[in-house]
Protein backbone atom coordinates (compact mmCIF):
# COMPACT_ATOMS: atom_id res chain seq x y z
CA UNK A 1 0.00 0.00 0.00
CA UNK A 2 1.16 3.24 -0.69
CA UNK A 3 2.11 5.80 2.23
CA UNK A 4 -1.18 7.19 3.86
CA UNK A 5 -1.66 9.71 6.95
CA UNK A 6 -0.91 7.80 10.22
CA UNK A 7 -3.90 7.77 11.73
CA UNK A 8 -5.48 5.63 8.21
CA UNK A 9 -2.79 3.57 8.42
CA UNK A 10 -3.72 2.62 12.35
CA UNK A 11 -7.25 1.40 11.11
CA UNK A 12 -5.93 -0.95 8.44
CA UNK A 13 -3.30 -2.36 10.80
CA UNK A 14 -6.38 -3.04 13.18
CA UNK A 15 -8.10 -4.65 10.45
CA UNK A 16 -4.94 -7.46 9.44
CA UNK A 17 -5.48 -8.01 13.16
CA UNK A 18 -8.68 -9.01 13.66
CA UNK A 19 -10.24 -5.85 14.45
CA UNK A 20 -13.78 -5.72 12.54
CA UNK A 21 -15.63 -2.94 15.21
CA UNK A 22 -14.43 0.40 16.85
CA UNK A 23 -16.85 2.20 19.08
CA UNK A 24 -16.03 6.01 19.87
CA UNK A 25 -16.38 10.10 18.69
CA UNK A 26 -14.77 11.80 16.44
CA UNK A 27 -13.53 15.02 17.24
CA UNK A 28 -11.08 17.58 15.82
CA UNK A 29 -8.16 15.87 17.51
CA UNK A 30 -8.68 12.35 16.56
CA UNK A 31 -10.10 13.26 13.12
CA UNK A 32 -7.46 11.50 11.28
CA UNK A 33 -8.27 8.39 12.97
CA UNK A 34 -11.65 8.28 11.20
CA UNK A 35 -9.34 8.73 7.58
CA UNK A 36 -8.83 5.14 7.18
CA UNK A 37 -11.82 3.37 8.57
CA UNK A 38 -14.09 2.69 5.88
CA UNK A 39 -11.42 1.94 3.95
CA UNK A 40 -10.33 -0.58 6.15
CA UNK A 41 -13.59 -2.29 6.44
CA UNK A 42 -14.22 -1.43 9.78
CA UNK A 43 -17.95 -0.57 11.22
CA UNK A 44 -17.54 1.96 13.27
CA UNK A 45 -20.01 2.66 16.22
CA UNK A 46 -21.05 6.07 17.43
CA UNK A 47 -21.10 6.20 20.93
CA UNK A 48 -23.17 9.08 22.76
CA UNK A 49 -20.45 9.95 25.40
CA UNK A 50 -17.02 8.30 26.11
CA UNK A 51 -18.13 6.40 28.97
CA UNK A 52 -20.60 4.78 26.59
CA UNK A 53 -17.67 3.72 23.91
CA UNK A 54 -15.30 2.31 26.45
CA UNK A 55 -18.06 -0.01 28.05
CA UNK A 56 -19.29 -0.73 24.40
CA UNK A 57 -16.01 -1.96 23.72
CA UNK A 58 -15.79 -3.98 26.90
CA UNK A 59 -18.86 -5.57 25.92
CA UNK A 60 -17.37 -6.77 23.10
CA UNK A 61 -14.54 -8.07 24.15
CA UNK A 62 -16.62 -9.95 26.92
CA UNK A 63 -18.87 -11.61 24.05
CA UNK A 64 -15.63 -12.47 21.38
CA UNK A 65 -13.04 -12.97 23.54
CA UNK A 66 -11.24 -10.67 21.15
CA UNK A 67 -10.12 -6.89 22.06
CA UNK A 68 -12.45 -4.28 22.34
CA UNK A 69 -11.06 -1.01 20.58
CA UNK A 70 -12.22 2.28 21.18
CA UNK A 71 -10.62 5.68 19.50
CA UNK A 72 -11.29 8.94 21.39
CA UNK A 73 -9.94 12.48 21.87
CA UNK A 74 -7.47 14.07 23.88
CA UNK A 75 -8.28 15.42 26.93
CA UNK A 76 -12.15 14.97 28.09
CA UNK A 77 -12.49 11.66 26.07
CA UNK A 78 -9.73 10.10 27.45
CA UNK A 79 -10.80 11.56 31.35
CA UNK A 80 -14.51 10.18 30.56
CA UNK A 81 -13.29 6.24 29.30
CA UNK A 82 -11.17 6.01 32.47
CA UNK A 83 -14.12 4.28 34.09
CA UNK A 84 -14.55 2.35 31.84
CA UNK A 85 -10.59 1.37 31.73
CA UNK A 86 -11.22 0.72 34.84
CA UNK A 87 -13.73 -1.91 35.01
CA UNK A 88 -11.66 -3.70 32.18
CA UNK A 89 -8.73 -3.48 34.35
CA UNK A 90 -10.48 -5.00 37.46
CA UNK A 91 -12.23 -7.89 35.51
CA UNK A 92 -9.66 -8.72 33.20
CA UNK A 93 -11.14 -7.49 29.85
CA UNK A 94 -8.61 -6.91 26.92
CA UNK A 95 -9.38 -3.42 26.09
CA UNK A 96 -7.16 -1.17 23.45
CA UNK A 97 -8.13 2.75 23.76
CA UNK A 98 -6.25 4.90 21.09
CA UNK A 99 -6.43 8.85 21.29
CA UNK A 100 -4.84 11.87 20.33
CA UNK A 101 -3.22 14.25 22.53
CA UNK A 102 -0.93 17.39 22.09
CA UNK A 103 2.14 17.92 20.33
CA UNK A 104 3.44 20.05 23.20
CA UNK A 105 2.47 20.54 26.77
CA UNK A 106 4.98 21.57 28.39
CA UNK A 107 5.57 24.84 27.08
CA UNK A 108 2.46 26.08 26.25
CA UNK A 109 -0.63 26.65 28.21
CA UNK A 110 -4.47 27.18 27.24
CA UNK A 111 -4.54 24.72 24.69
CA UNK A 112 -7.61 22.87 23.60
CA UNK A 113 -8.19 19.90 25.76
CA UNK A 114 -5.02 20.06 27.89
CA UNK A 115 -4.54 18.34 30.41
CA UNK A 116 -1.06 18.53 32.30
CA UNK A 117 -0.47 14.77 31.94
CA UNK A 118 -2.75 12.99 29.98
CA UNK A 119 -0.68 9.56 29.41
CA UNK A 120 -0.08 9.35 33.05
CA UNK A 121 -4.04 9.85 33.83
CA UNK A 122 -4.39 6.60 31.57
CA UNK A 123 -1.82 4.64 33.20
CA UNK A 124 -3.41 4.83 36.39
CA UNK A 125 -6.22 2.30 35.33
CA UNK A 126 -4.51 0.31 32.55
CA UNK A 127 -1.68 -2.15 32.39
CA UNK A 128 0.24 0.25 30.25
CA UNK A 129 -0.17 4.06 28.98
CA UNK A 130 2.62 4.99 26.10
CA UNK A 131 2.66 8.01 23.73
CA UNK A 132 3.85 6.84 19.88
CA UNK A 133 6.15 9.69 18.43
CA UNK A 134 6.58 8.13 15.54
CA UNK A 135 4.47 5.58 13.08
CA UNK A 136 7.23 2.82 13.86
CA UNK A 137 6.31 3.20 17.64
CA UNK A 138 2.90 3.12 17.17
CA UNK A 139 2.75 0.16 15.41
CA UNK A 140 5.46 -1.84 18.13
CA UNK A 141 2.61 -0.36 20.94
CA UNK A 142 -0.53 -2.15 19.06
CA UNK A 143 1.38 -5.31 18.77
CA UNK A 144 2.48 -5.21 22.51
CA UNK A 145 -1.20 -4.97 23.24
CA UNK A 146 -2.10 -7.74 21.21
CA UNK A 147 0.55 -9.62 22.04
CA UNK A 148 -0.11 -9.11 26.09
CA UNK A 149 -3.85 -9.87 25.62
CA UNK A 150 -2.54 -13.10 24.20
CA UNK A 151 -0.37 -14.36 26.67
CA UNK A 152 -1.03 -12.76 30.00
CA UNK A 153 -4.07 -11.63 32.19
CA UNK A 154 -6.29 -9.22 30.22
CA UNK A 155 -6.00 -5.98 31.10
CA UNK A 156 -6.50 -2.64 29.05
CA UNK A 157 -4.00 -0.09 27.48
CA UNK A 158 -4.32 2.88 26.22
CA UNK A 159 -2.00 4.37 23.32
CA UNK A 160 -1.77 8.00 22.21
CA UNK A 161 -0.56 9.40 19.26
CA UNK A 162 0.03 13.13 18.57
CA UNK A 163 -2.21 15.45 16.57
CA UNK A 164 0.77 15.89 14.17
CA UNK A 165 1.94 12.35 14.02
CA UNK A 166 -1.44 11.14 13.15
CA UNK A 167 -1.87 13.01 10.30
CA UNK A 168 2.09 12.88 9.02
CA UNK A 169 2.53 10.17 6.26
CA UNK A 170 3.71 7.19 6.99
CA UNK A 171 4.62 3.61 5.55
CA UNK A 172 2.19 1.08 6.42
CA UNK A 173 2.22 -1.29 9.56
CA UNK A 174 4.40 -4.48 8.94
CA UNK A 175 2.56 -7.39 8.69
CA UNK A 176 0.84 -9.22 11.84
CA UNK A 177 3.21 -12.04 12.86
CA UNK A 178 2.24 -15.92 12.14
CA UNK A 179 1.44 -16.77 15.95
CA UNK A 180 1.22 -14.66 18.98
CA UNK A 181 3.00 -15.94 21.99
CA UNK A 182 -0.17 -18.40 24.57
CA UNK A 183 -0.66 -18.23 27.84
CA UNK A 184 1.91 -20.00 30.65
CA UNK A 185 0.84 -24.11 30.51
CA UNK A 186 1.77 -25.98 33.63
CA UNK A 187 4.15 -29.05 33.30
CA UNK A 188 2.89 -32.24 32.84
CA UNK A 189 4.59 -33.19 36.71
CA UNK A 190 2.51 -30.69 37.83
CA UNK A 191 -0.40 -31.85 36.17
CA UNK A 192 -0.04 -35.48 37.38
CA UNK A 193 1.21 -33.95 40.81
CA UNK A 194 -2.55 -32.03 41.38
CA UNK A 195 -4.43 -34.99 39.71
CA UNK A 196 -2.35 -36.98 42.70
CA UNK A 197 -3.40 -34.97 45.12
CA UNK A 198 -6.84 -34.58 44.54
CA UNK A 199 -7.94 -37.68 44.08
CA UNK A 200 -6.38 -38.66 47.34
CA UNK A 201 -7.87 -35.97 49.62
CA UNK A 202 -10.57 -37.27 51.34
CA UNK A 203 -12.76 -34.28 50.45
CA UNK A 204 -11.60 -31.70 47.95
CA UNK A 205 -12.90 -28.86 47.12
CA UNK A 206 -12.92 -26.53 43.77
CA UNK A 207 -13.76 -23.04 43.54
CA UNK A 208 -13.84 -22.03 40.29
CA UNK A 209 -13.29 -18.51 38.87
CA UNK A 210 -14.05 -16.47 35.41
CA UNK A 211 -10.56 -18.39 34.53
CA UNK A 212 -11.79 -21.93 34.63
CA UNK A 213 -14.37 -20.42 31.65
CA UNK A 214 -12.73 -22.06 28.72
CA UNK A 215 -12.68 -25.27 30.26
CA UNK A 216 -15.78 -25.92 30.89
CA UNK A 217 -16.82 -28.68 28.75
CA UNK A 218 -14.11 -30.81 31.36
CA UNK A 219 -15.53 -30.23 34.70
CA UNK A 220 -18.37 -32.34 34.65
CA UNK A 221 -15.97 -35.35 33.85
CA UNK A 222 -13.16 -34.03 36.66
CA UNK A 223 -15.65 -33.52 39.17
CA UNK A 224 -17.29 -37.17 38.52
CA UNK A 225 -13.62 -38.50 38.25
CA UNK A 226 -12.24 -37.21 41.60
CA UNK A 227 -15.84 -37.02 43.73
CA UNK A 228 -14.85 -33.43 44.32
CA UNK A 229 -17.51 -30.62 45.54
CA UNK A 230 -17.25 -27.21 43.88
CA UNK A 231 -18.49 -23.61 44.15
CA UNK A 232 -17.85 -20.97 42.07
CA UNK A 233 -17.16 -17.25 41.79
CA UNK A 234 -19.91 -15.12 39.97
CA UNK A 235 -17.80 -14.99 36.80
CA UNK A 236 -17.98 -18.84 36.54
CA UNK A 237 -21.50 -18.89 36.79
CA UNK A 238 -21.99 -22.14 33.81
CA UNK A 239 -18.93 -23.53 34.25
CA UNK A 240 -20.64 -26.63 36.44
CA UNK A 241 -23.83 -27.51 35.77
CA UNK A 242 -26.43 -26.70 38.00
CA UNK A 243 -27.65 -30.62 38.50
CA UNK A 244 -24.45 -31.25 39.82
CA UNK A 245 -24.94 -33.03 43.43
CA UNK A 246 -22.08 -31.78 44.60
CA UNK A 247 -22.24 -28.20 43.70
CA UNK A 248 -22.64 -25.25 45.97
CA UNK A 249 -23.06 -23.09 43.35
CA UNK A 250 -22.31 -18.82 42.94
CA UNK A 251 -22.86 -18.41 46.93
CA UNK A 252 -19.28 -17.91 47.78
CA UNK A 253 -19.93 -14.49 49.36
CA UNK A 254 -22.73 -15.82 52.01
CA UNK A 255 -20.75 -15.57 54.83
CA UNK A 256 -20.81 -18.88 56.38
CA UNK A 257 -19.43 -20.02 52.51
CA UNK A 258 -16.18 -20.24 55.00
CA UNK A 259 -17.61 -22.77 57.00
CA UNK A 260 -17.37 -25.07 53.74
CA UNK A 261 -14.31 -23.85 52.61
CA UNK A 262 -13.61 -25.02 56.59
CA UNK A 263 -14.68 -28.67 55.96
CA UNK A 264 -11.99 -29.76 53.04
CA UNK A 265 -8.65 -31.19 53.16
CA UNK A 266 -7.63 -29.76 49.90
CA UNK A 267 -8.48 -26.39 48.24
CA UNK A 268 -7.97 -26.06 44.23
CA UNK A 269 -8.51 -22.59 43.15
CA UNK A 270 -8.95 -22.31 40.04
CA UNK A 271 -8.66 -19.18 37.64
CA UNK A 272 -9.64 -16.80 40.54
CA UNK A 273 -8.06 -14.46 42.69
CA UNK A 274 -10.49 -14.89 45.59
CA UNK A 275 -10.59 -11.17 45.89
CA UNK A 276 -13.18 -8.68 48.02
CA UNK A 277 -15.93 -8.80 45.86
CA UNK A 278 -15.42 -12.40 45.50
CA UNK A 279 -15.98 -13.40 49.07
CA UNK A 280 -16.53 -10.01 51.05
CA UNK A 281 -14.66 -11.09 53.90
CA UNK A 282 -10.54 -11.22 54.48
CA UNK A 283 -10.24 -15.31 53.83
CA UNK A 284 -11.79 -18.02 51.99
CA UNK A 285 -11.72 -20.05 55.28
CA UNK A 286 -10.24 -23.19 54.75
CA UNK A 287 -7.57 -24.34 57.02
CA UNK A 288 -6.06 -27.19 54.49
CA UNK A 289 -3.78 -26.72 52.08
CA UNK A 290 -4.42 -24.58 48.90
CA UNK A 291 -3.60 -25.41 44.84
CA UNK A 292 -3.58 -22.15 42.92
CA UNK A 293 -3.77 -22.34 39.54
CA UNK A 294 -3.67 -18.98 37.21
CA UNK A 295 -1.57 -16.87 35.00
CA UNK A 296 -1.54 -13.84 36.81
CA UNK A 297 1.54 -14.59 39.41
CA UNK A 298 0.09 -11.80 41.74
CA UNK A 299 -2.84 -13.84 43.55
CA UNK A 300 -0.06 -16.28 44.94
CA UNK A 301 1.00 -14.15 47.45
CA UNK A 302 0.21 -14.55 51.01
CA UNK A 303 0.46 -18.21 50.40
CA UNK A 304 1.44 -20.35 53.45
CA UNK A 305 4.25 -22.54 53.30
CA UNK A 306 1.72 -26.21 52.45
CA UNK A 307 -0.11 -24.19 49.57
CA UNK A 308 1.08 -24.98 46.07
CA UNK A 309 1.38 -22.27 43.52
CA UNK A 310 1.25 -23.30 39.76
CA UNK A 311 1.33 -20.63 36.85
CA UNK A 312 -0.34 -22.04 33.94
CA UNK A 313 -3.96 -21.11 32.11
CA UNK A 314 -6.56 -22.01 34.19
CA UNK A 315 -8.73 -23.66 31.43
CA UNK A 316 -5.78 -25.83 29.71
CA UNK A 317 -4.92 -27.40 33.37
CA UNK A 318 -8.37 -28.15 33.79
CA UNK A 319 -8.13 -29.61 30.48
CA UNK A 320 -5.04 -31.97 31.12
CA UNK A 321 -6.04 -32.92 34.66
CA UNK A 322 -9.32 -34.07 33.25
CA UNK A 323 -7.34 -36.43 30.42
CA UNK A 324 -4.75 -37.43 32.93
CA UNK A 325 -7.17 -39.30 34.88
CA UNK A 326 -7.26 -42.17 33.28
CA UNK A 327 -9.85 -42.85 31.01
CA UNK A 328 -10.82 -46.76 32.75
CA UNK A 329 -10.51 -45.01 36.20
CA UNK A 330 -14.40 -45.77 37.10
CA UNK A 331 -16.03 -42.38 38.73
CA UNK A 332 -15.57 -42.01 42.38
CA UNK A 333 -18.24 -42.09 44.76
CA UNK A 334 -19.19 -38.37 46.34
CA UNK A 335 -16.12 -37.44 48.75
CA UNK A 336 -19.38 -35.32 50.60
CA UNK A 337 -22.49 -35.08 51.56
CA UNK A 338 -24.67 -34.91 48.41
CA UNK A 339 -27.97 -34.66 50.46
CA UNK A 340 -26.08 -31.54 52.83
CA UNK A 341 -25.16 -29.69 50.02
CA UNK A 342 -28.62 -29.86 48.65
CA UNK A 343 -29.63 -28.61 52.28
CA UNK A 344 -27.14 -25.60 51.99
CA UNK A 345 -27.89 -24.54 48.58
CA UNK A 346 -32.08 -24.51 49.27
CA UNK A 347 -31.07 -22.55 52.68
CA UNK A 348 -29.01 -20.12 50.56
CA UNK A 349 -31.20 -19.58 48.54
CA UNK A 350 -34.17 -19.19 50.96
CA UNK A 351 -31.72 -16.11 52.31
CA UNK A 352 -31.77 -14.41 49.31
CA UNK A 353 -35.67 -14.32 48.67
CA UNK A 354 -35.60 -12.70 52.29
CA UNK A 355 -33.25 -10.40 51.82
CA UNK A 356 -35.01 -8.70 48.63
CA UNK A 357 -38.26 -9.92 48.45
CA UNK A 358 -39.86 -10.69 45.04
CA UNK A 359 -36.87 -10.53 42.74
CA UNK A 360 -35.93 -14.31 42.77
CA UNK A 361 -39.52 -14.83 41.25
CA UNK A 362 -38.81 -12.42 38.39
CA UNK A 363 -35.45 -14.12 38.06
CA UNK A 364 -37.17 -17.77 37.98
CA UNK A 365 -39.89 -15.93 35.69
CA UNK A 366 -37.24 -14.91 33.22
CA UNK A 367 -35.20 -17.96 33.17
CA UNK A 368 -37.82 -20.46 32.52
CA UNK A 369 -38.06 -18.80 28.78
CA UNK A 370 -35.31 -17.24 28.20
CA UNK A 371 -32.62 -19.38 25.39
CA UNK A 372 -29.92 -20.79 26.67
CA UNK A 373 -27.73 -18.57 24.47
CA UNK A 374 -28.70 -15.13 25.84
CA UNK A 375 -25.64 -13.42 26.74
CA UNK A 376 -26.79 -10.85 30.09
CA UNK A 377 -25.22 -7.27 31.16
CA UNK A 378 -26.29 -6.17 34.61
CA UNK A 379 -25.43 -3.26 36.29
CA UNK A 380 -25.35 -2.22 40.14
CA UNK A 381 -28.20 -3.29 40.93
CA UNK A 382 -30.16 -5.29 43.77
CA UNK A 383 -31.95 -7.16 40.99
CA UNK A 384 -28.63 -7.97 39.66
CA UNK A 385 -26.72 -8.75 43.04
CA UNK A 386 -29.55 -11.31 43.76
CA UNK A 387 -29.94 -13.02 40.29
CA UNK A 388 -25.99 -13.89 40.77
CA UNK A 389 -26.40 -16.13 43.59
CA UNK A 390 -29.47 -17.51 42.46
CA UNK A 391 -29.45 -17.49 38.58
CA UNK A 392 -27.47 -20.93 37.79
CA UNK A 393 -26.79 -20.26 33.77
CA UNK A 394 -26.82 -22.80 31.17
CA UNK A 395 -23.44 -21.59 29.70
CA UNK A 396 -20.03 -20.25 30.96
CA UNK A 397 -19.45 -16.61 30.07
CA UNK A 398 -22.96 -15.59 29.38
CA UNK A 399 -23.13 -13.11 32.24
CA UNK A 400 -21.27 -9.93 32.34
CA UNK A 401 -21.35 -7.89 35.25
CA UNK A 402 -19.37 -4.72 36.63
CA UNK A 403 -17.69 -6.96 39.16
CA UNK A 404 -14.32 -5.12 40.22
CA UNK A 405 -14.46 -1.60 40.17
CA UNK A 406 -18.02 -2.01 40.55
CA UNK A 407 -19.37 0.69 38.18
CA UNK A 408 -22.91 2.53 37.88
CA UNK A 409 -24.25 2.49 34.13
CA UNK A 410 -22.21 -0.36 32.67
CA UNK A 411 -25.23 -2.36 31.38
CA UNK A 412 -26.85 -0.79 28.50
CA UNK A 413 -23.81 0.46 26.85
CA UNK A 414 -21.95 -2.83 27.43
CA UNK A 415 -25.34 -4.77 26.27
CA UNK A 416 -25.13 -3.16 23.25
CA UNK A 417 -21.28 -3.76 22.71
CA UNK A 418 -22.25 -7.40 23.20
CA UNK A 419 -25.18 -7.15 20.47
CA UNK A 420 -23.20 -5.88 17.96
CA UNK A 421 -20.74 -8.50 18.25
CA UNK A 422 -23.15 -11.36 18.49
CA UNK A 423 -25.08 -10.12 15.08
CA UNK A 424 -28.79 -11.05 16.45
CA UNK A 425 -28.49 -13.75 19.14
CA UNK A 426 -29.92 -12.91 22.15
CA UNK A 427 -28.43 -10.52 24.09
CA UNK A 428 -30.24 -8.92 27.54
CA UNK A 429 -29.21 -5.59 29.21
CA UNK A 430 -30.54 -5.27 33.38
CA UNK A 431 -30.53 -2.47 35.20
CA UNK A 432 -31.16 0.04 37.98
CA UNK A 433 -33.99 2.38 37.77
CA UNK A 434 -30.45 4.75 38.97
CA UNK A 435 -27.85 3.64 37.55
CA UNK A 436 -29.43 2.98 33.89
CA UNK A 437 -29.52 7.30 33.92
CA UNK A 438 -25.60 7.18 33.95
CA UNK A 439 -25.43 6.06 30.27
CA UNK A 440 -29.52 6.29 28.99
CA UNK A 441 -28.36 8.36 26.05
CA UNK A 442 -26.59 5.20 24.59
CA UNK A 443 -29.96 4.28 23.78
CA UNK A 444 -30.16 6.28 21.11
CA UNK A 445 -27.30 4.03 20.15
CA UNK A 446 -28.95 0.84 20.50
CA UNK A 447 -31.96 2.16 18.23
CA UNK A 448 -29.74 3.70 15.43
CA UNK A 449 -29.01 0.03 14.89
CA UNK A 450 -31.87 -1.22 14.97
CA UNK A 451 -30.44 -4.31 17.58
CA UNK A 452 -32.95 -5.94 18.78
CA UNK A 453 -31.92 -5.37 22.58
CA UNK A 454 -34.57 -5.99 25.82
CA UNK A 455 -33.32 -3.51 28.59
CA UNK A 456 -35.30 -4.18 31.70
CA UNK A 457 -34.91 -2.04 34.28
CA UNK A 458 -35.66 -2.72 37.63
CA UNK A 459 -37.22 0.73 38.73
CA UNK A 460 -37.60 0.35 43.18
CA UNK A 461 -38.16 4.51 42.84
CA UNK A 462 -34.65 4.54 45.14
CA UNK A 463 -31.09 3.53 45.44
CA UNK A 464 -32.23 0.10 47.50
CA UNK A 465 -28.93 -1.22 47.98
CA UNK A 466 -27.56 1.82 49.91
CA UNK A 467 -30.63 2.39 51.67
CA UNK A 468 -30.54 -0.91 52.90
CA UNK A 469 -26.98 -0.11 54.19
CA UNK A 470 -27.44 2.74 55.64
CA UNK A 471 -30.30 0.75 57.39
CA UNK A 472 -27.54 -1.72 58.86
CA UNK A 473 -25.54 1.32 59.83
CA UNK A 474 -28.56 2.71 61.90
CA UNK A 475 -28.25 5.84 59.84
CA UNK A 476 -31.42 7.31 58.96
CA UNK A 477 -31.75 6.92 55.49
CA UNK A 478 -30.76 9.78 53.40
CA UNK A 479 -30.74 10.92 50.07
CA UNK A 480 -31.63 7.82 48.32
CA UNK A 481 -34.61 8.55 46.76
CA UNK A 482 -34.50 10.64 43.36
CA UNK A 483 -36.98 11.84 41.06
CA UNK A 484 -37.04 9.46 37.88
CA UNK A 485 -38.51 10.37 34.38
CA UNK A 486 -41.02 8.52 32.82
CA UNK A 487 -38.81 5.62 31.53
CA UNK A 488 -41.35 4.67 28.33
CA UNK A 489 -41.87 7.89 28.08
CA UNK A 490 -38.24 8.48 27.30
CA UNK A 491 -37.98 5.26 25.68
CA UNK A 492 -40.59 6.08 23.06
CA UNK A 493 -38.70 9.28 22.41
CA UNK A 494 -35.44 7.73 21.25
CA UNK A 495 -37.33 5.86 19.10
CA UNK A 496 -37.03 2.21 20.88
CA UNK A 497 -40.40 0.16 22.15
CA UNK A 498 -41.63 0.19 25.86
CA UNK A 499 -43.35 -1.73 27.63
CA UNK A 500 -44.56 -2.00 31.42
CA UNK A 501 -45.92 -5.82 32.25
CA UNK A 502 -48.69 -6.41 34.53
CA UNK A 503 -47.46 -9.87 35.32
CA UNK A 504 -44.93 -12.16 35.57
CA UNK A 505 -46.35 -14.04 32.44
CA UNK A 506 -46.80 -10.46 30.35
CA UNK A 507 -43.14 -10.09 31.58
CA UNK A 508 -42.14 -13.34 29.59
CA UNK A 509 -44.26 -12.43 26.56
CA UNK A 510 -42.69 -8.69 26.63
CA UNK A 511 -38.92 -10.15 27.06
CA UNK A 512 -39.66 -12.67 24.14
CA UNK A 513 -41.17 -10.07 21.97
CA UNK A 514 -38.28 -7.89 22.67
CA UNK A 515 -35.78 -10.23 21.24
CA UNK A 516 -37.99 -10.50 17.75
CA UNK A 517 -38.05 -6.56 17.59
CA UNK A 518 -36.70 -4.44 15.28
CA UNK A 519 -34.59 -2.33 17.77
CA UNK A 520 -34.16 -1.59 21.45
CA UNK A 521 -37.34 -2.70 24.05
CA UNK A 522 -37.35 -1.06 27.43
CA UNK A 523 -39.10 -2.95 29.45
CA UNK A 524 -39.87 -1.14 33.03
CA UNK A 525 -40.07 -3.87 35.94
CA UNK A 526 -41.14 -2.71 39.65
CA UNK A 527 -41.96 -4.80 43.01
CA UNK A 528 -45.27 -4.09 42.45
CA UNK A 529 -45.49 -7.10 39.36
CA UNK A 530 -45.05 -9.91 42.43
CA UNK A 531 -47.62 -8.51 44.33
Amino acid sequence: MPKQPLGAQISQMLKERGVDTIFGIPGVHNVELYRGIEQAGITHVLARHEQGAGFMADGYARATGMPGVAYVITGPGLTNILTPLGQAYSDSVPVLAISSCLDEVAARRGQLHQMRDQRMAAETVCAWSEEARSASAAYALIDRAFDQFASARARPCHLQVSIDTLGALADPAPQPSAARPGLPAASHADVYDVVAAVLAAKKPLFVFGGGAVAAADAVPDLLHQTGAASIVTYAARGVVPAEEPLYFGSYLARPDSADIAAQADLVIAVGTTLSEVDLWRPTLGHTAPMIRIDIDPEVFTGMGPEDRAILADAGAFLKAMSIAIPARTDAKPPKWDVAAVARKRAAWRAEVDAERPGIGVVCDALRAVLPDDTMVYSDMTQFAYAAKEIWDMPRPGHWHHPYGFGTLGYALPAAIGGAVARNGQPTLAIAGDYGLQYTIQELGTAVELGLPLPILVWDNGKLGEIEDSMVRSQIAPNAVVARNPDFLALAKAYGAAAVQPDSLETLQQAMLAAFKADGPTVIRVTPAIVG
